[in-house]
């Protein structure tokens, strides 16, 4: 199985960036999925064809961080949350839509459609402050183990708002 993750990045990254998976880019998660390693072609090449048109279509989308919260066990992992958004929830609804079409398997299922909680875990002492506006400007597609070696992530590809 390939491990990817599709989200939108609130710091600036670059096309190809590879960074250890402890030190992540401050970002909001839009879905994590597996897929199966494809035999006609680069699955994520497949998806990244499939999602173009919804994600240029959300691109530029202002959205404001809410209060913080804590997710994982007891609430231990602090987070932002993202005010709701009708384009950001349609984007998520659509990637969901996407990588079934090609075969994908979403990892956390209870988290996703209707139970999706956009947020901005906090990092390093990095994170947004409720009332923040965050321009939704960089999506990625993301391999949680490039080459099967699941210490690092890898961006394979990111759409950017045209400047």
């Amino acid at each position: 199985m390939r491990n990817l993750i599709l989200v939108v990045f609130v710091e600036a990254v670059a096309d190809g960036l590879v960074f250890p998976r402890t030190d992540w880019p401050l970002h909001i998660t839009l879905l994590r999925f597996d897929v199966e390693p494809s035999k006609d072609g680069d699955v994520a090449e497949r998806l990244g064809e499939l999602v173009t048109t919804p994600v240029r279509g959300a691109l530029g989308t202002l959205l404001t961080i809410g209060p913080d919260d804590g997710f994982g066990h007891q609430g231990s992992i602090p987070v932002s949350l993202v005010e709701r958004h009708p384009i950001l929830q349609g984007l998520h609804e659509e990637l969901f839509d996407a990588v079934a079409q090609v075969g994908g398997k979403v990892a956390t299922p209870h988290y996703v459609l209707d139970h999706y909680r956009p947020h901005i875990s906090h990092h390093d002492g990095k994170r947004p402050k409720p009332g923040d506006a965050i321009v939704l400007d960089q999506i990625a597609l993301v391999d949680m183990a490039p080459g099967g070696n699941h210490t690092i992530r890898r961006i394979l590809k990111v759409w950017r708002t045209e400047t």
